[in-house]
C-alpha cells in the first residue's frame, strides 16, 4: 500500500516521518515549500512535484494544510486521479461543514475519503502519540487505522464524515477555555505575590490540575513563546467553534471570550508565537 503526505508543517512533518520510518511502502510526499520535500526525502521520502502527481501515485492520500481553503484546493487538484481504489485521510482541522463538502466531492469518484485532525502538539506528533478523531465510514476507518497508528496512540472513530473534525473543535474550545482561566487566576496570583512556579504547584494539590498548565507553567515562567502549537492556528480553531455554536444555536458565552482574547493577540502581532503567549494578552489587560 503506497502511501502519500501532503503538508509538511509543525506537525505535519514529523506525522510524515513517523510514516516513512514505519511503513513497510514506499511513501510519497509533498509541500509547496521544496525545503520541506527535501527534508522528508533525506529521511526516506519519495518527493513529488504537485499532489496531483502524488494522489495518481498512491493508494492512501493524507493531507494535513492549514485552512479550510487549503484543504479545497488540494481536494479539488486531485479529483480527476481519484477513483475506487484511493483513499482519502484529511488531518487538517478545518470547518467541518467545509469537510463534509470535500467529503460528498471525493466521495462521487469512488473514493473514500475521512477526516481524522490531531490533538496534543508537535512532541507527541515526533513521538508518535498523538490522539486522532476520525470521522468517515466504519470500513474506511477499519481501513486505515493501522496507517493511523504510525502518528497516534489514542484513536477514536466518532461517526460519520465531519464528526471527527467537530469533536476537534469541542476539544479545541474546551482547552482555549482551561487555558483562559488559567490565564487569569495566574495572573490575579501574580498580583498578590505568588508567582506561576509556586502557583502551578498548588493547583496539582486540587481540582484545578489540567494538563495545559502542568505542560506550559515552565514556558510561561520563562516567557518562552517558542511555537508548539501557534495562536494563529488556534485563533482559527476557536472561530471555527464559534461559528459551529451558532450555526448549532448553542450560546458559548465563555468560548466567545476565548475569541476575544485570540482576536487581540492577532491584533499585537503575536501569531506566530506559541499559543500560551495569549497570557500576555491577560496580563496586559490587568494593567
Amino acid at each position: 500500500m503506497k502511501i502519500g503526505f501532503t503538508g509538511l508543517g509543525i506537525m505535519g512533518e514529523s506525522m510524515a516521518a513517523n510514516i516513512i520510518h514505519k511503513h513497510d511502502d514506499e511513501v510519497y510526499v509533498f509541500d509547496l515549500n521544496p525545503d520541506k520535500v527535501k527534508k522528508l526525502a533525506a529521511e526516506g521520502g519519495i518527493p513529488c512535484t504537485s499532489n496531483k502527481e502524488m494522489a495518481e501515485k498512491v493508494d492512501v492520500f493524507i493531507s494535513m494544510v492549514p485552512k479550510s481553503e487549503h484543504s479545497r484546493s488540494v481536494y479539488n487538484e486531485i479529483l480527476p486521479v481519484l477513483n475506487n481504489t484511493k483513499t482519502c485521510i484529511d488531518m487538517s482541522t478545518i470547518d467541518p461543514s467545509v469537510s463534509v463538502e470535500i467529503s460528498e466531492m471525493v466521495k462521487k469518484t469512488g473514493a473514500e475519503f475521512l477526516d481524522a485532525p490531531v490533538v496534543k502538539s508537535k512532541p507527541a506528533a515526533i513521538a508518535g502519540k498523538l490522539g486522532i478523531y476520525v470521522g468517515g465510514s466504519d470500513q474506511g476507518y477499519k481501513k486505515i487505522l493501522p496507517i493511523l497508528s504510525y502518528m497516534g496512540e489514542n484513536i477514536i472513530h466518532m461517526g460519520g464524515n465531519g464528526k471527527g473534525l467537530v469533536m476537534k473543535i469541542c476539544h479545541n474550545a474546551l482547552v482555549s477555555q482551561i487555558q483562559n482561566g488559567v490565564n487569569e487566576t495566574a495572573v490575579l496570583a501574580a498580583a498578590n505575590g505568588i508567582d506561576i512556579e509556586t502557583y502551578a504547584r498548588a493547583i496539582s494539590y486540587g481540582g484545578g490540575q489540567n494538563f495545559y498548565l502542568d505542560s506550559k507553567k515552565d514556558a510561561i515562567a520563562s516567557s518562552d513563546w517558542t511555537t508548539a502549537f501557534s495562536i494563529a492556528n488556534m485563533h482559527k480553531d476557536v472561530h471555527i467553534c464559534q461559528n459551529l455554536a451558532s450555526q448549532c444555536h448553542v450560546s458559548m458565552p465563555g468560548e466567545d471570550n476565548a475569541v476575544r482574547v485570540y482576536d487581540e493577540a492577532m491584533q499585537a502581532g503575536y501569531g506566530r508565537e506559541d499559543f500560551c503567549a495569549t497570557y500576555k494578552v491577560v496580563k496586559q489587560e490587568k494593567q
